[in-house]
């Protein structure tokens, strides 16, 4: 079955890809460290998104570490020709499980091969450059070096396409005087919606938005007119929200996270799900 193409489709870089996609952070233990308490269940997680349409998959190789590539490559290796993998560096993991900046050019580069090693390819599909700032927010900071490494390793054949995350629209402008972006990943979503002009910008230039915490993060999305909205069409609050999200800009591309193969079935509705215009105007209204 293709249910997420039902969502429509969008350039990444030179491959077209269904907007719904998947995230495969919430697959590693908890805290997003360590392995899951059930490695088998997260490898049908993974086959069943594929087998739904998915052909995008957000990663990172300081999910676990390591763990969800590592589980990436046993559920799908060999990949099908249509998988387009995103992978995410600039940080890595204490072993109290914090997140940790790491953008200099040899953490960068031994980035970009850690992911290569553990998603069994030669090249990896798309890096973005996952810029400090916090943990949900991005701050004001020249990323000239660390992303002229990426742009290096690009031209070596390491890299197809770059990206980036947690970043300013100043940032992309630097970032983009370096080399092509396809694609930036902020935290957007029903209730935060500072980018609204970053991501209009980005849509006149055909690059994609992919929002991170799509659904609230760790703390998920609760509002008494998105439950009303959802009663209304018979729909569960979080895929009304990821369905806003799909209406909201055609180069928005989703790729909502979890570990359970009931709640992926109930993401991926949201490709069939259209709110009508008087509910729509609704939610817009929340902020």
């Amino acid at each position: 079955m293709n249910i997420a193409g039902k969502a429509g489709t969008f350039s990444l870089g030179d491959r077209t890809i269904n907007r719904m996609g998947y995230g495969a952070m919430q697959l590693a233990g908890p805290q997003v460290f360590g392995p899951p308490k059930d490695p088998a269940a997260a490898i049908a997680v993974l086959r069943e998104a594929v087998a739904n349409g998915v052909n995008h998959i957000d990663t990172a190789d300081f999910y676990g570490p390591h763990v969800t590539n590592q589980l990436i490559r046993e559920a799908l290796h060999p990949y099908a020709k249509d998988l387009v993998i995103v992978t995410k560096v600039g940080a890595v993991r204490g072993a109290d499980a914090s997140w940790n900046p790491a953008h200099s050019p040899a953490e960068l580069t031994r980035a970009v091969h850690d992911n290569l090693r553990n998603l069994g390819v030669e090249v990896l599909d798309v890096v973005n450059l996952r810029v400090w700032g916090d943990l949900h927010s991005p701050s004001e900071a020249s990323i000239e070096e660390s992303f002229t490494t990426l742009a290096e390793l690009q031209r070596q054949g390491l890299i197809r396409h770059l990206g980036l995350s947690n970043v300013t629209a100043a940032q992309v402008k630097q970032a983009q005087g370096i080399a092509k972006v396809v694609c930036v990943q902020n935290h957007y979503n029903l209730t935060h919606r500072d980018d609204e002009q970053l991501i209009a910008d980005l849509g006149r230039q055909g690059i994609a938005y992919v929002p991170f915490f799509p659904l609230g993060g760790f703390t998920p999305l609760q509002s008494e007119t998105l439950s009303s909205v959802a009663a209304r069409l018979q729909a569960s609050p979080l895929c009304v929200a990821l369905a806003w999200l799909l209406q909201r800009a055609p180069n928005i591309l989703l790729i909502p996270g979890t570990s359970s193969l009931a709640h992926l079935r109930e993401n991926l509705t949201a490709s069939e799900l259209k709110i009508p215009a008087p509910l729509l105007a609704e939610l817009d209204a929340l902020v």
